[in-house]
């Protein structure tokens, strides 16, 4: 056999082989970064430029004198490299003769949970390590809770350091008693315990002369062998459409990559969330026509017959369907540095749908150091928390437990764009199939041509003492007067009774205008015009507001005031009180306004008086009482 016939068989046997994603984590200093550089090195994944370079900065900065640091072969960043640690999450990629290898590095601080977070959210098992010396920690508890809730199923415990302990049985003995124990909170299918020394390679690779009273598999030989996928392939087909592939008239397929199951041509599939069925007509990929496709393959399918199907909609197995809902309960890591709050309204992407998705409640957050459940009403970076979740529309999904790939979402910032949470789908909530819109025969169009004119929402905003009341109670007799239906939703007023269970922390402010909102919405639906004089601080919850409506039935009226004016005002005193530290969370004072970037009308209010602005505002929305 020639050197290129080697080199093609070499890549044709590779490309066969499947691929197990694990991550390593554990404790600062516990040697996860040694451990997968020495992984690489005994198991001959090093090139030889890359080996004269590790040698050259092992002796630069390395920290084991003139041997090689195999953690410099994983921490990249050269913050990590300076400091000792593992920050971000360092990917490497490595084969043996029956599997290939991507191993995550994960960091061992708290606060880079949210780091760990991204590591495991794809991984098939975890290698969680423990120092021989210091035993089961607050960080193995943490990390092995966090691999539980990801749904990691097979758990390597790394003994690490045995070296250091004279490779002492007792020891490891006792620690395998104790993770034992911790283990019983957790549904992992599979725990295997190892002995091993990451820096001199025993029981990593090869077996050790110096463990032979350990009779278990070497760390490599558990990770060739761990059978992770078969679940996935053996379940029903799912493939969630990336795109509707059209290249000409003759020819419409559907593309997107198989997270489950198996297909082929004549099965029956149907479409979720419409619930039409079709049969496979063809698997495509590339230009030549499959027999079969399974999980993790990329691929078109052309179906018997045109089907309304567009990108988030998703193919299933018409025999196996999954569900469809619009509410869930869920665990959700928060991964943004900004709080997040019940009642705000996110993206959520889960397969390759994106629906507005509002927190709806947050039911708990973990300690995860103790595992106990604790009370909150916001989400702060590095919280595990279980949250119910309502979205404006159903998705098919199926519990993270079953199908990871069909129950794992993230939550986008709409205003940023910004990813800032991580989820696992336990459930649909139950009350989503209970509760349906009811069709009323007076609808807004009559209302609308009973009162003479449509309803709309004119939503003031802008600090305390701004003058939004004042205007918009000026507005309100002008309007009362030329014959509108209208009425003010002020913001002390609805305090005093719908919202005065409400205080003014940033969570509480979310909800007031989510309610706020919600009200608003019934009195345009009954034809009136509702003027809101809010603060109403926060543009994300002024956008969901917003949404909420119909094209042009809402006004966003920014009462333009310099804090310094509205200051100087300060009709309720409130101004002097927060400068004297008695009324926390002040707006414009220790609590922040974002101010509309692009409101329908700006109003300047020095050098304005009320009834000014008032007309002017009336002339400029142009409102007329039909006759």
């Amino acid at each position: 056999m020639t050197a290129r016939q080697e080199i093609e068989a070499y890549l044709e046997n590779q490309a066969g082989l499947e691929t197990l994603r694990f991550i390593t984590c554990g404790s600062v200093d516990d040697g996860k970064s040694t451990l997968i550089g020495r992984m690489l090195y005994e198991a001959q994944m090093i090139l030889d430029d890359q080996l004269s370079e590790l040698e050259r900065t092992s002796s630069k900065i390395g920290t084991q004198g003139e041997e090689i640091d195999f953690a410099l072969l994983v921490d990249g960043l050269s913050a990590e490299r300076e400091q000792g640690i593992t920050i971000d999450v360092a990917y490497r990629y490595f084969a043996t003769d029956q599997r290939k290898f991507i191993v995550a590095d994960t960091p061992g601080h708290e606060q880079y949970t949210r780091n760990m977070v991204t590591g495991a959210s794809t991984a098939d098992a975890a290698v969680i390590l423990v120092d021989a010396r210091k035993g089961i920690l607050e960080q193995t508890r943490r990390h092995s809770f966090i691999a539980s809730i990801l749904g990691i199923r097979h758990i390597v415990l790394a003994v690490n350091k045995m070296d250091l302990v004279d490779f002492d049985q007792a020891v490891f003995d006792d620690i395998v008693t104790d993770y034992t124990e911790l283990c019983e909170r957790f549904a992992f299918a599979t725990v295997t315990p190892i002995p091993v020394s990451a820096l001199a390679g025993d029981n990593v690779v090869a077996r050790s002369v110096n463990t032979p009273w350990y009779h278990g598999p070497t760390l490599l030989g558990f990770l060739g062998a761990v059978d992770t996928r078969k679940a996935l392939v053996d379940h029903g087909f799912r493939m969630p459409v990336q795109w509707v592939n059209r290249p000409n008239l003759d020819f419409r397929g559907y593309a997107g990559t198989i997270v489950a199951g198996k297909v082929a041509p004549g099965d029956e599939i149907r479409i979720l969330p419409s619930g039409e069925t079709a049969t496979v007509n063809s698997i495509v990929l590339g230009d030549t026509e499959l027999g079969a496709a399974e999980a993790d393959q990329a691929v078109t399918l052309t179906l018997d017959r045109d089907v309304d199907i567009s990108r988030g909609d998703v193919l299933v197995a018409a025999r196996e369907p999954c569900e469809t809902s619009d509410q869930f309960e869920a665990k959700l890591v928060w991964m943004a540095k900004d709080s997040g709050f019940h009642g705000r309204t996110y993206l959520m992407k889960t397969g390759t749908a994106t629906v507005n998705a509002t927190i709806s409640e947050i039911r708990h957050t973990f300690n995860i150091n103790t595992f106990e459940e604790m009370m909150g009403r916001s989400l702060e970076l590095n919280d595990i928390s279980v949250v119910k979740l309502a979205l404006d529309r159903p998705v098919a999904f199926e519990t993270y437990a079953d199908c990871p790939p069909m129950g794992a979402f993230v939550l986008i910032d709409r205003q940023t764009r910004q990813t800032v949470g991580a989820g696992m789908i336990d459930f649909a909530l139950r009350r989503a199939d209970n509760v349906h819109r009811q069709a009323v025969t007076v609808n807004k169009k009559a209302r609308a041509r009973l009162n003479g004119h449509p309803g709309r929402v004119l939503w003031f905003t802008g600090l305390s003492g701004s003058g939004k009341s004042t205007v918009a109670n000026a507005l309100e007799r002008k309007l009362h007067a030329k014959g509108f239906r209208t009425y003010i939703l002020d913001g002390d007023n609805v305090r005093l009774g719908l919202n005065r269970d409400l205080g003014f922390t940033d969570a509480d402010r979310v909800e007031n205008i989510r309610r706020i909102a919600e009200v608003a919405k019934l009195m345009v639906d009954a034809g009136l015009i509702v003027m809101t004089a809010f603060i109403s601080p926060f543009r994300a919850e002024r956008q969901m507001a917003r949404e909420m409506f119909e094209e042009g039935e809402f006004v966003e009226i920014f009462v333009d005031t310099p804090l310094e004016v509205a200051e100087e005002r300060d009709p309720k005193g409130l101004y002097r009180k927060a400068r004297r530290g008695e009324l926390p969370n002040f707006t414009g004072i220790d609590s922040p306004y974002e101010a509309p970037e692009r409101p329908e009308f700006r109003l300047e209010t020095q050098g304005g008086s009320a009834e000014k602005l008032a007309r002017s505002l009336l002339e400029e929305l142009n409102l007329e009482i039909n006759d």
